[in-house]
């Protein structure tokens, strides 16, 4: 086991502020002028006309009178930059020629995490090389300028966005790179290979005849990339692969662009692409920010609320836009306290927010801002989806639908109280009876918070391995890995096979099929889960490519097992899937499950 690093010393802290210069700082990001013994400028981190933040050279402190906003050089680099407390250290460290310290890590860990870290290095500065040569591809391409154009785009939106082009050819990185060869270009997800390495492995550019969409770290560094088809063609949307430095699930499209003009604004405008995020620049609001073709996750939330405690989550009104805000509230969940506010915004079916704005105008989308849903309403909103609220039936039904909404708030969230009570008013309970129930289960332990789908909030898929603790109506974790241990006999093992053989399979299927398969209990669910996210990122791909892919998820090891395993590789049809689908809609207790999941509604099924 690794040895724990120590906490950077007190000591060492000290040293590095009293050696960083907190005008120097702060100068890097703010217009700064002489005033008196100390510096004014425009706060960074609220919109203002009139300068009210100071800096302070002799207590090395930044105040401002606007909106009270203070510290030193380590909470600005926080605050600004949205780092971590390390981080900000290690950072302010380097500028002032002081190494962090690193004690109780042996050699090897070392020379391990100096080689990760070079490995790192190498692949920025690749991306960042990629990024420049598509920024002088699209000046050159005329065809994708007009595409530009055609939705609204200024040459200033492009600039600041760092928009290109990837030539529609096999090889264009080429051109830009001395060495195509390089592991490195691999490793950043820029070329794809196929063959064993050696003279006859074919190389090509993972993105062609794509408009592209840097993909930058909180610090500004290059870390991935978005292509869009300019005219027909799938995937409409392309994403790097996750590597060392992209992780999707973590990180937020525009998010170092609109750092200022979430702070201006007050709040995070989460919208669906990155183009919504570019177009939404376009007219002013440079305070929105996008998922990567995921679920919005916890960290998605933990990483917004570095920079603002007011986030509003813009959703499509369709099935799709209200499943994606389902999972946007069981990320946020958790995160609730009384002083930050979570916001949901469903426009018309017809609009999606840069429309919205161009046909109604700013103001109208400021109002529909205004009028957004907050999160308590939308936890009972979604709860009570298909319920008669006439009845006892329909009551107790809205009470099992919020309950693990309501358990996954932190318990110190006065706002838990609150809901409790609008719930108890809701259902004709008495609250303090409620509160009694539900609060009384459990005692000693955190209660196992689980959506229908069997995923839990906040939990993670490795506790449920190890301490399963299935709801009605669901089989049970080690039932299934005994199953699996004996023969590919299960349907969900045989509709999982399938697909895995033949991913293209899975867009035959229909909505309802996703739903179950993606709504199955353990690893099977997380698969689909992951195979539907694939296909939309990635789109269709052979098993050998599907296998590489597969590494790090959670259902890498059963997956690969499931195909490896097997004696025979047949070619798998649509006519052998189909009836596979419907045993396993068949199964008890996957009849209760689905009953389950049409009385919850759209938003919470996925």
């Amino acid at each position: 086991m690794n040895a724990p690093r120590a906490q950077i010393p007190d000591s060492f802290i000290q040293d590095v502020l009293g050696r960083a210069d907190i005008v120097e700082v702060v100068g890097r990001y703010v217009q700064l002028k002489k005033g008196g013994a100390n510096l004014m400028g425009l706060c960074p981190f609220h919109g203002e006309k009139s300068p009210s933040f100071t800096v302070s050279p002799a207590k090395q402190f930044y105040h401002c009178f606007g909106c009270g906003a203070h510290g030193d050089a380590i909470r600005f680099m926080m605050e600004h930059a949205g780092m971590g407390f390390v981080d900000a250290v290690r950072d302010l460290a380097q500028q002032v020629g002081l190494k962090l310290p690193e004690v109780q890590i042996s050699p090897a860990e070392q020379a391990q995490q100096d080689a990760a870290q070079q490995q790192r290095r190498g692949i920025n500065d690749v991306l960042e090389r990629a990024a420049e040569h598509y920024r002088l591809k699209l000046r050159e391409n005329q065809r994708a300028v007009d595409y530009l154009k055609q939705r609204g785009l200024s040459g200033e939106i492009a600039r600041d966005f760092g928009l290109g082009y990837a030539p529609d050819g096999w090889r264009s990185l080429a051109s830009a790179f001395g060495d195509y060869a390089d592991p490195l270009l691999v490793e950043a997800g820029l070329v794809i290979t196929q063959g064993d390495e050696g003279p006859d492995q074919k190389r090509y550019d993972r993105f062609r005849d794509r408009v592209m969409f840097p993909i930058r770290s909180t610090r500004g560094e290059v870390i991935g990339f978005g292509g869009r088809i300019i005219d027909h063609g799938e995937p409409k949307y392309l994403n790097s692969p996750e590597t060392p430095v992209f992780v999707k699930g973590r990180e937020l499209y525009g998010l170092y662009e609109s750092r200022t003009g979430i702070r201006e604004r007050g709040y995070a405008l989460v919208v669906e692409g990155y183009m919504d995020v570019v177009a939404l620049a376009q007219s002013e609001y440079r305070n929105a920010v996008a998922t990567l073709g995921t679920a919005c996750t916890t960290e998605h939330v933990q990483k917004l609320l570095r920079f603002t405690d007011n986030v509003v989550f813009s959703f499509d009104g369709d099935a799709a836009g209200r499943r994606a805000a389902g999972r946007a509230l069981e990320a946020a969940l958790p995160q609730v306290n009384d002083l930050r506010s979570f916001r949901f915004l469903f426009l018309p079916p017809e609009h999606d927010p840069d429309s919205f704005i161009r046909e109604l105008g700013a103001e109208a989308f400021e109002q529909a801002v205004a009028g957004a849903k907050p999160l308590s309403r939308m936890l009972i909103d979604t709860a009570s989806e298909d319920t008669d609220l006439s009845t006892a039936e329909g009551r107790a039904r809205l009470l099992a639908q919020a309950r693990p909404f309501w358990q996954a708030l932190p318990e110190t969230a006065l706002l838990r109280t609150q809901i409790l009570g609008e719930l108890a008013e809701t259902t004709r309970m008495d609250s303090a009876e409620l509160a009694r129930l539900w609060r009384g289960s459990g005692k000693g332990q955190k209660p196992d918070v689980r959506s229908p789908d069997g995923r839990a909030f906040g939990n993670s898929v490795e506790k449920r391995r190890d301490n399963p603790q299935p709801s009605a109506g669901f089989a049970s974790g080690s039932r299934r890995a005994g199953a699996l241990r004996l023969a590919i006999r299960s349907p969900e093992d045989q509709a999982a096979r399938m697909l895995l053989l033949h991913a293209a399979l899975w867009e035959e299927l229909s909505m309802p099929d996703h739903e179950l398969l993606t709504s199955l209990p353990s690893w099977h669910g997380e698969l689909f889960r992951w195979l539907e996210r694939e296909l939309h990122d990635q789109g269709a791909a052979e098993w050998p490519l599907l296998r590489e892919r597969l590494a790090g998820q959670a259902a890498e090891n059963e997956a690969r097992k499931l195909v490896d395993d097997a004696e025979v590789h047949e070619a798998p049809t649509l006519e052998n899937l189909l009836p596979t689908v419907e045993r396993i809609r068949r199964q008890p207790a996957m009849r209760a499950n689905q009953q389950i999941l049409s009385s919850l509604g759209p938003a919470r099924r996925r």
